[in-house]
Protein backbone atom coordinates (compact mmCIF):
# COMPACT_ATOMS: atom_id res chain seq x y z
CA UNK A 1 0.00 0.00 0.00
CA UNK A 2 1.24 3.52 -0.77
CA UNK A 3 0.84 6.39 1.68
CA UNK A 4 0.11 8.90 -1.07
CA UNK A 5 1.13 8.96 -4.69
CA UNK A 6 3.47 11.80 -5.66
CA UNK A 7 2.33 13.99 -8.50
CA UNK A 8 3.96 12.68 -11.66
CA UNK A 9 6.31 15.27 -13.17
CA UNK A 10 9.66 15.25 -14.97
CA UNK A 11 11.36 15.91 -11.61
CA UNK A 12 9.81 12.93 -9.81
CA UNK A 13 11.19 9.41 -10.02
CA UNK A 14 10.04 5.86 -9.28
CA UNK A 15 12.68 3.70 -7.57
CA UNK A 16 11.97 -0.05 -7.47
CA UNK A 17 14.01 -2.05 -4.98
CA UNK A 18 15.16 -0.18 -1.88
CA UNK A 19 18.25 -2.22 -1.07
CA UNK A 20 21.72 -0.69 -0.77
CA UNK A 21 21.86 0.63 -4.32
CA UNK A 22 18.21 1.57 -4.85
CA UNK A 23 17.90 3.03 -1.37
CA UNK A 24 20.96 5.22 -1.85
CA UNK A 25 19.69 6.43 -5.22
CA UNK A 26 16.28 7.21 -3.71
CA UNK A 27 17.74 9.07 -0.73
CA UNK A 28 20.07 11.06 -2.95
CA UNK A 29 17.20 12.05 -5.24
CA UNK A 30 15.23 13.30 -2.24
CA UNK A 31 18.24 15.29 -1.06
CA UNK A 32 18.40 16.88 -4.51
CA UNK A 33 14.79 18.02 -4.14
CA UNK A 34 12.98 15.34 -6.14
CA UNK A 35 9.90 13.49 -4.99
CA UNK A 36 10.42 9.73 -5.04
CA UNK A 37 7.95 6.88 -5.15
CA UNK A 38 9.87 3.99 -3.59
CA UNK A 39 8.57 0.47 -4.22
CA UNK A 40 9.67 -2.76 -2.55
CA UNK A 41 8.12 -6.15 -1.78
CA UNK A 42 9.60 -6.39 1.72
CA UNK A 43 7.31 -4.78 4.33
CA UNK A 44 10.21 -4.25 6.73
CA UNK A 45 12.17 -2.32 4.12
CA UNK A 46 9.09 -0.28 3.22
CA UNK A 47 8.58 0.56 6.88
CA UNK A 48 12.23 1.48 7.28
CA UNK A 49 12.06 3.94 4.38
CA UNK A 50 8.63 5.37 5.21
CA UNK A 51 10.11 8.29 7.17
CA UNK A 52 12.96 8.94 4.76
CA UNK A 53 11.26 9.03 1.36
CA UNK A 54 8.41 11.19 0.23
CA UNK A 55 6.28 8.19 -0.81
CA UNK A 56 6.73 4.44 -0.27
CA UNK A 57 4.67 1.46 -1.40
CA UNK A 58 4.79 -2.26 -0.68
CA UNK A 59 4.07 -3.83 -4.05
CA UNK A 60 5.22 -6.35 -6.64
CA UNK A 61 6.68 -4.28 -9.47
CA UNK A 62 6.19 -7.16 -11.91
CA UNK A 63 2.41 -6.86 -11.39
CA UNK A 64 1.11 -4.61 -14.15
CA UNK A 65 -2.16 -3.88 -12.35
CA UNK A 66 -0.36 -2.87 -9.16
CA UNK A 67 1.87 -0.50 -11.13
CA UNK A 68 -1.19 1.04 -12.80
CA UNK A 69 -2.84 1.55 -9.40
CA UNK A 70 0.27 3.32 -8.11
CA UNK A 71 0.27 5.62 -11.13
CA UNK A 72 3.73 4.51 -12.23
CA UNK A 73 2.77 4.82 -15.91
CA UNK A 74 2.56 8.60 -15.42
CA UNK A 75 6.21 8.93 -14.42
CA UNK A 76 8.84 9.86 -16.97
CA UNK A 77 11.70 8.08 -15.18
CA UNK A 78 12.19 4.92 -13.18
CA UNK A 79 15.18 3.25 -11.52
CA UNK A 80 15.25 -0.51 -10.98
CA UNK A 81 17.67 -1.25 -8.15
CA UNK A 82 16.98 -5.00 -7.99
CA UNK A 83 20.20 -6.92 -8.49
CA UNK A 84 20.47 -10.48 -7.18
CA UNK A 85 16.94 -11.60 -8.15
CA UNK A 86 17.52 -11.64 -11.89
CA UNK A 87 13.99 -12.75 -12.77
CA UNK A 88 12.40 -9.96 -10.75
CA UNK A 89 14.87 -7.45 -12.21
CA UNK A 90 14.11 -8.39 -15.81
CA UNK A 91 10.35 -8.69 -15.33
CA UNK A 92 10.22 -5.33 -13.54
CA UNK A 93 11.98 -3.59 -16.43
CA UNK A 94 9.65 -5.37 -18.87
CA UNK A 95 6.59 -4.27 -16.88
CA UNK A 96 7.75 -0.67 -16.71
CA UNK A 97 8.42 -0.66 -20.45
CA UNK A 98 5.05 -2.23 -21.25
CA UNK A 99 3.11 0.35 -19.24
CA UNK A 100 4.95 3.13 -21.03
CA UNK A 101 7.59 4.56 -18.68
CA UNK A 102 9.82 6.35 -21.19
CA UNK A 103 13.15 6.39 -19.34
CA UNK A 104 14.25 3.30 -17.41
CA UNK A 105 17.53 2.96 -15.52
CA UNK A 106 18.40 -0.51 -14.25
CA UNK A 107 21.13 -2.08 -12.13
CA UNK A 108 22.94 -5.10 -13.61
CA UNK A 109 25.30 -7.50 -11.88
CA UNK A 110 26.84 -8.95 -15.06
CA UNK A 111 27.24 -8.16 -18.73
CA UNK A 112 24.68 -10.81 -19.71
CA UNK A 113 22.23 -9.44 -17.18
CA UNK A 114 22.75 -5.97 -18.64
CA UNK A 115 22.15 -7.17 -22.19
CA UNK A 116 18.87 -8.78 -21.17
CA UNK A 117 17.77 -5.61 -19.37
CA UNK A 118 18.53 -3.56 -22.48
CA UNK A 119 16.63 -5.98 -24.68
CA UNK A 120 13.44 -5.73 -22.60
CA UNK A 121 13.37 -1.97 -22.27
CA UNK A 122 16.12 -0.50 -20.06
CA UNK A 123 17.56 2.54 -21.78
CA UNK A 124 20.34 2.91 -19.22
CA UNK A 125 22.12 -0.04 -17.61
CA UNK A 126 24.29 0.56 -14.55
CA UNK A 127 27.07 -1.73 -13.32
CA UNK A 128 27.72 -0.18 -9.87
CA UNK A 129 30.05 -2.87 -8.50
CA UNK A 130 32.20 -3.00 -11.62
CA UNK A 131 32.34 0.78 -11.99
CA UNK A 132 33.21 1.33 -8.34
CA UNK A 133 35.80 -1.43 -8.41
CA UNK A 134 37.53 0.11 -11.41
CA UNK A 135 37.40 3.57 -9.86
CA UNK A 136 38.91 2.36 -6.58
CA UNK A 137 41.64 0.49 -8.46
CA UNK A 138 42.68 3.71 -10.20
CA UNK A 139 42.71 5.61 -6.92
CA UNK A 140 44.78 2.94 -5.18
CA UNK A 141 47.39 2.41 -7.87
CA UNK A 142 47.78 5.99 -9.09
CA UNK A 143 48.15 9.50 -7.72
CA UNK A 144 44.57 10.48 -8.47
CA UNK A 145 42.39 12.02 -5.78
CA UNK A 146 39.23 11.21 -7.71
CA UNK A 147 38.42 9.63 -11.05
CA UNK A 148 35.48 9.19 -13.43
CA UNK A 149 35.66 7.20 -16.66
CA UNK A 150 33.04 7.39 -19.40
CA UNK A 151 31.99 4.65 -21.82
CA UNK A 152 33.88 6.07 -24.80
CA UNK A 153 37.37 5.94 -23.25
CA UNK A 154 37.22 9.49 -21.89
CA UNK A 155 38.07 10.28 -18.27
CA UNK A 156 38.10 13.17 -15.81
CA UNK A 157 40.44 13.10 -12.82
CA UNK A 158 41.37 15.24 -9.86
CA UNK A 159 45.14 15.24 -9.31
CA UNK A 160 47.74 17.22 -7.40
CA UNK A 161 49.55 19.74 -9.55
CA UNK A 162 53.03 18.51 -10.51
CA UNK A 163 55.96 20.43 -9.00
CA UNK A 164 57.04 21.64 -12.44
CA UNK A 165 53.70 23.45 -12.83
CA UNK A 166 53.79 25.52 -9.62
CA UNK A 167 54.09 29.25 -10.28
CA UNK A 168 53.65 28.89 -14.03
CA UNK A 169 50.70 29.59 -16.30
CA UNK A 170 48.80 26.75 -17.95
CA UNK A 171 49.83 28.11 -21.36
CA UNK A 172 53.49 27.96 -20.32
CA UNK A 173 53.21 24.43 -18.93
CA UNK A 174 51.61 23.08 -22.10
CA UNK A 175 50.03 19.98 -20.56
CA UNK A 176 47.89 19.38 -23.63
CA UNK A 177 50.85 19.25 -26.02
CA UNK A 178 53.06 17.33 -23.59
CA UNK A 179 50.58 14.88 -22.05
CA UNK A 180 47.46 15.13 -24.22
CA UNK A 181 45.23 16.23 -21.32
CA UNK A 182 43.15 19.36 -20.88
CA UNK A 183 43.01 21.25 -17.59
CA UNK A 184 39.34 22.02 -16.87
CA UNK A 185 39.92 23.94 -13.66
CA UNK A 186 42.01 24.48 -10.55
CA UNK A 187 41.13 24.28 -6.87
CA UNK A 188 42.89 25.33 -3.69
CA UNK A 189 41.71 23.93 -0.33
CA UNK A 190 39.09 26.24 1.15
CA UNK A 191 38.75 28.31 -2.01
CA UNK A 192 36.29 28.30 -4.91
CA UNK A 193 36.78 26.26 -8.05
CA UNK A 194 38.40 28.29 -10.84
CA UNK A 195 37.81 27.51 -14.50
CA UNK A 196 41.09 27.11 -16.32
CA UNK A 197 42.33 29.77 -18.73
CA UNK A 198 45.66 29.94 -20.58
CA UNK A 199 46.81 32.72 -18.22
CA UNK A 200 45.82 30.81 -15.06
CA UNK A 201 48.82 30.50 -12.71
CA UNK A 202 49.11 27.22 -10.81
CA UNK A 203 49.71 27.96 -7.10
CA UNK A 204 51.48 25.65 -4.65
CA UNK A 205 49.16 23.03 -3.14
CA UNK A 206 46.76 23.35 -6.05
CA UNK A 207 44.57 20.53 -7.35
CA UNK A 208 44.03 20.22 -11.09
CA UNK A 209 40.89 18.81 -12.70
CA UNK A 210 42.04 17.28 -15.98
CA UNK A 211 40.22 15.56 -18.82
CA UNK A 212 41.20 13.51 -21.83
CA UNK A 213 41.62 9.98 -23.17
CA UNK A 214 41.67 7.51 -20.28
CA UNK A 215 45.18 6.27 -21.00
CA UNK A 216 46.60 9.79 -21.21
CA UNK A 217 44.90 10.90 -18.01
CA UNK A 218 46.35 7.82 -16.28
CA UNK A 219 49.83 8.55 -17.63
CA UNK A 220 49.67 12.16 -16.48
CA UNK A 221 48.39 11.21 -13.02
CA UNK A 222 51.26 8.75 -12.61
CA UNK A 223 53.86 11.55 -12.76
CA UNK A 224 52.13 14.12 -10.54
Amino acid sequence: MADKKPTASPDNVVVVGLGRFGGQVAASLVNLGHEVLGIDTDPHIVQDWSDRLTHVAEADATDTEAMHQLGVRDFARAVVGIGTNLEASVLTVLTLAEIGVPEIWAKAISVKHGKILSSVGAGHVIYPEAEMGERVAHLITGQMLDYIEFDDGFAIAKVRAPKEAVGRTLADIGLRSKWGVTVVGTKLPGEDFTYARPETVVPRGCILIVAGDTSKVEQFAAVT
